[in-house]
């Protein structure tokens, strides 16, 4: 996306566009080319809700719990996901565009309101058929699960999302190729996936007869929840009445507690996002019979032998309402550290989603792979892992490398001798981390 594409969305339309209240006449194009790329453009917008939410949060005594370790770990998902999309258009998108062109049976005119009201229940009901598939899916929950890994319930749990996942939704869209123009399509997808962002907190508690009609932060926190009642429910993406109608809806009652039934108690990324697919392939090996390890695959998560398809809710761990997320202790001065290189880190992913058409795929894969290396390091000093000071130490020398040849840009032009300095002393600090480990590991052994 070119940079001077962020001023085609006012400050009107950024804050209507989370809430799916865009009209037709203003996001209606003829083309894909044309239409925005809304999700990044969505930035800041998230940025000032999290932070109002985390104020608000403040303000009340029962407001939400929101961790250092638990927020940057969502985030790192969500930039961990977005990724892909540096280096190929959407597979969703360009599955539609494909269907479109070679077996589409009406051609709907793009510019009407019609049509765009009908990718809006379309897409709308292509997400609830996808989303209740990848909870009754074993092979599918594996990339979901991402999203229900965290056991904190706020804004950054919205960008809590899988890599994988996005490569399995777009089968449930193509219907609507067979009619609805791909630009159409690609507007909507987006504001399908932008409405769900706010719908993740506790500090909105009813909205009265809105819901009826809508999926709301009172619907959604049930469908984040483990307790048994709350358990394959409420998959609606902006109209819940999908969920009314197809016999999937429960309201809130009993107090919801977040995550999964059996949680995965680290903040590493590369686990949050990966852990479940070894366990799949062991579950699958270690089942007896072709018809056993199929229904590994293609039953749902809880299902074991002589047990019904979707798994037995008796068999969900009990829940008492006093369970306590999963936060192991560390300093206040290391939560800190992980923040500062977490909000520069932001920086460069940001400049990168903003500039990537501007800059050479040589440019773009080396920053890529520098936001990855970046994650997988403050993942390993949040979960603190014993090599996590050598990893962060060569990343220290990596950015020093990159702010020399000009590759990354402080935000601010005053702020690049400052950072500088702090990524040096940062180095200096964990090769001293280094040396000391490695002096304590040669005496253990003497």
């Amino acid at each position: 996306m070119a940079q001077g594409e962020v001023n085609n969305v006012t400050v009107s339309q950024g804050v209507r566009m989370l809430f799916s209240l865009m009209t037709p006449n203003e996001s209606s194009f003829a083309t894909v080319q044309e239409v925005p790329t809304y999700v990044n453009q969505a930035t800041p917008y998230f940025i000032g809700l999290i932070i109002l939410e985390i104020v608000l949060g403040w303000l009340k005594t029962d407001g939400p719990r929101i961790k250092i370790n638990d927020f940057i770990t969502s985030l790192s998902a969500g930039m961990m996901s977005r990724l892909p999309q540096l280096m190929v258009r959407s597979l969703e998108l360009s599955a539609y565009i494909y269907v479109w062109n070679n077996f589409r049976l009406l051609e709907l005119p793009w510019d009407s309101a019609w049509t765009w009201w009908l990718a809006f229940l379309g897409v709308d009901m292509g997400y609830y058929w996808f989303h209740r598939f990848v909870h009754e899916l074993n092979f599918l929950w594996a990339a979901h699960q991402v999203h229900h890994s965290s056991e904190y319930y706020n804004l950054s749990t919205a960008l809590r999302q899988s890599v994988t996942q996005q490569f399995s939704s777009w089968l449930f869209y193509l219907p609507l190729a067979l009619m609805v123009p791909p630009s159409v399509f690609a507007v909507h997808i987006q504001f399908n996936l932008l409405y769900q962002f706010w719908i993740h907190t506790e500090l909105v508690k009813d909205l009265g007869p809105l819901e009826w009609i809508l999926n709301t932060p009172s619907h959604h926190r049930v469908h984040h929840g483990r307790n048994p009642y709350c358990i394959d429910k409420n998959y609606a993406g902006i109209l819940i009445i999908w969920d009314r109608m197809f016999g999937t809806f429960t309201p809130e009652s009993e107090k919801v507690v977040y995550g999964l039934t059996h949680p995965i108690n680290t903040f590493e990324v590369w686990s949050v996002e990966f852990l479940y697919y070894p366990y799949l392939w062991q579950r699958f090996w270690e089942a007896e019979g072709v018809s056993n390890k199929l229904s590994i695959i293609f039953k749902g998560p809880g299902w074991t032998p002589g047990k019904p398809r979707l798994g037995d809710i008796a068999d969900i761990p009990q829940i008492t309402g006093e369970e306590k997320p999963y936060d192991p202790a560390w300093s206040s001065s290391m939560q800190v550290y992980v923040f500062i290189q977490f909000l520069l880190l932001l920086d460069v992913y940001n400049n990168l989603l903003m500039g990537q058409t501007m800059l050479s795929e040589m440019t773009v894969l080396l920053m890529t792979a520098y936001v990855l290396l970046s994650l997988t390091c403050l993942g390993f000093l949040i979960d603190q892992r014993a090599n996590a000071a050598e990893l962060e130490m060569m990343r220290c020398v990596l950015i020093m490398v990159l702010h020399r040849f000009g590759y990354i840009k402080p935000l601010v032009p005053l702020l690049a001798f400052p950072t500088e300095a702090f990524v040096l002393m940062s180095a200096i600090y964990w090769s001293l981390q280094c040396v000391n480990q490695l002096t304590n590991r040669m005496k253990k052994q003497n």
